[in-house]
């Protein structure tokens, strides 16, 4: 993981959530969930009743692709900060998506909401903290919990029942780009606190162009197909 703070100016912090607000009240989907660290129904192997599948909630607004200009439109599409990202990661090139959904995307969690625990798909994320709640919101995350050979159900259970010594909590400022390796590094955002709501940008590059979700991903994300 790396941050860089002051990434975004200030001016255009504003100018992003002041366009962002009125959709966000308007337009967004409410994503909703129960679901497992796995977000997986069941993990071959492993009873259902063992701790490492207990499930959490998450909740928050989000705004697709096809619902975002201005700065964070024109970041994404800015060709630099695919070869930035792809030299910060040691990659021979990255690509933005061709999904219209899923290539950047906007969330919002208000308070009582929370992006809980999960491993990710892909092999990093890219995101850029809008807005910072007034309390709670922390970018909480054990590194290394699991490898490629061994799943470590045992301590997954551990970290569930909030008994890992090694847990490490991060708050951002507003402006920060995030680069994060999550895919064997558990991580949530804690529950936000108070009337101002975490804001966060996502940006959804890869190894190969012409990445899109199905139609069935999309629905699952999103509430709608494109």
């Amino acid at each position: 993981m790396f941050n860089l703070e002051g990434f975004l100016r200030p001016g255009a912090i504003t100018a992003t959530v002041a366009d962002l607000a009125p959709k966000f009240a308007a337009e967004s989907f409410t994503h909703a969930r129960r679901h497992n660290i796995y977000f997986r129904k069941e993990v071959p192997g492993l009873d259902p009743a063992h701790p490492a599948l207990r499930e959490f909630e998450t909740v928050n607004r989000t705004l697709c692709g096809d619902q975002i200009g201005g700065v964070l439109a024109a970041l994404y599409e800015w060709p630099d900060f695919a070869r930035f990202l792809a030299a910060a990661m040691d990659k021979p090139a990255l690509y933005v998506m061709e999904d219209p959904l899923a290539r950047v995307n906007a969330m919002a969690y208000g308070a009582g909401e929370a992006l809980n625990w999960h491993f990710d798909r892909s092999e990093f994320t890219t995101t850029l903290l809008l807005q910072a709640p007034e309390t709670g919101g922390a970018f909480e995350y054990r590194s290394d919990l699991r490898s490629d050979g061994n799943p470590n159900y045992d301590g997954v259970a551990r970290l569930l029942e909030g008994r890992d010594p090694d847990l490490k909590s991060l708050t951002l400022a507003p402006g920060t780009l995030n680069v994060f390796r999550g895919r064997n590094t558990a991580h949530r955002v804690s529950t936000v606190r108070g009337a101002r709501p975490r804001i966060i940008a996502v940006f959804s590059f890869y190894e190969r162009p012409g990445v899109r979700f199905t139609a069935e991903e999309q629905i699952g994300f999103y509430g709608r197909a494109a």
